[in-house]
């Protein structure tokens, strides 16, 4: 009976799970994409002296 490589299979089931996850990354990252603007923007504002003024979106927050 031939043997049969199966170096090919575990290759494409990688890269369909590393594909999933990479989907699930920008998925996450486009829902709390704001979120993560904002508090980013009040370290900053933080940091040089400013108040930090929310946005009426997540993500439209500035310093002032």
């Amino acid at each position: 009976m031939m043997k049969l490589n199966r170096h090919g299979q575990a290759l494409v089931e990688y890269l369909l799970i590393i594909s999933i996850i990479s989907v699930v990354i920008v998925a996450l990252l486009k829902i709390f994409g704001g979120y993560l603007t904002d508090s980013m923007t009040k370290s900053s504002c933080s940091l040089v002296g400013q108040t930090y003024v929310a946005g009426d979106k997540p993500g439209k927050g500035k310093c002032e």
